[in-house]
């Protein structure tokens, strides 16, 4: 009984190892550069375990698990329209943090493949004796200069964990809140809470690692000449089953599909004048 007890010890520790770490954060952002009155607001996670972290919208998660489901089901009904709606989000992206190499993996889909960067510019923070007292948590001020914008940072060291939102890292502590100087993105901590794993992100068409200066050209591109773009991704520029029925679903015309998809390509523009990184 006595080596039975033990091993259901050693059991439960390596199971609370095991675990993830969720962190939800409240995004705020004026995406639009000609109305900053139009204000997004939206939750997104942080999940931290032992070996790395992912941060990306609670939404797009969300929406992955009913794409998911249409897929596996045939997607022969089509995708409910007002409930994909309902699951937009600003944070199309993703990112990894791996803590053995301290590599920052970023990664966003453009048109029908998903292109995956390294970060390759350090983030340089200058720590502030300031401090002060956010929710339940003890912080101290730092501030960086990173992507065009100005930021400020608010980082706690009660927990035992050395992250933070969006590709903030390199801290002694967890960024409870971060904004920049222009008060056009904030990312807020909200609350926390153990998960058993990371959840398993939908990946459609093939996965395009590149260097990120490539990859900001290749988003330019996109944001300003789709026709073109299109035509230079792999295959010719056709137009791959996900995107066939995420525009709608049924046999559509390609042509028709195509100039759809060049009109959403520029109200995206558009929405999201003002982005996270401006250089």
């Amino acid at each position: 009984m006595k080596k039975l007890s033990i091993l259901a010890v050693i059991l439960m520790v390596q199971a609370s190892f095991a675990q993830t770490n969720r962190f939800v954060y409240q995004v705020t952002s004026k995406p639009d550069v000609n109305n900053k009155s139009d204000i997004k607001t939206e939750n997104a996670y942080l999940d931290i375990s032992a070996d790395k972290s992912m941060f990306y919208s609670e939404n797009r998660i969300k929406r992955d698990s009913v794409m998911k489901a249409n897929f596996q089901s045939g997607g022969g009904r089509g995708f409910n329209r007002e409930q994909m709606d309902g699951l937009r989000t600003n944070i199309n992206y993703s990112i990894e943090k791996n803590k053995k190499d301290q590599k920052i993996i970023y990664k966003d889909r453009l048109g029908r493949d998903l292109y995956s960067y390294e970060e390759d510019r350090p983030l340089n923070w200058k720590i502030l004796s300031e401090t002060t007292k956010i929710g339940d948590y003890k912080v101290q001020k730092a501030e960086t200069d990173f992507g065009g914008r100005k930021w400020t940072a608010w980082f706690t060291t009660d927990l035992p964990y050395q992250d933070g939102p969006y590709k903030f890292s390199g801290l002694p502590g967890l960024v409870v809140k971060a904004e920049d100087s222009t008060g056009d993105y904030s990312f807020d901590l909200m609350k926390n809470y153990k998960i058993s794993d990371f959840p398993e992100m939908v990946t459609f068409g093939n996965v395009m690692k590149v260097k990120r200066t490539d990859y900001v050209k290749q988003q330019e591109k996109y944001k300003t000449d789709l026709a073109s773009f299109m035509s230079s991704q792999r295959g010719g520029g056709g137009i791959s089953a996900p995107m066939r029925i995420g525009g709608g679903g049924g046999n559509q015309n390609p042509a028709d599909m195509r100039k759809r998809m060049e009109e959403r390509a520029k109200e995206e523009a558009k929405r999201n004048s003002n982005p996270i990184e401006l250089k």
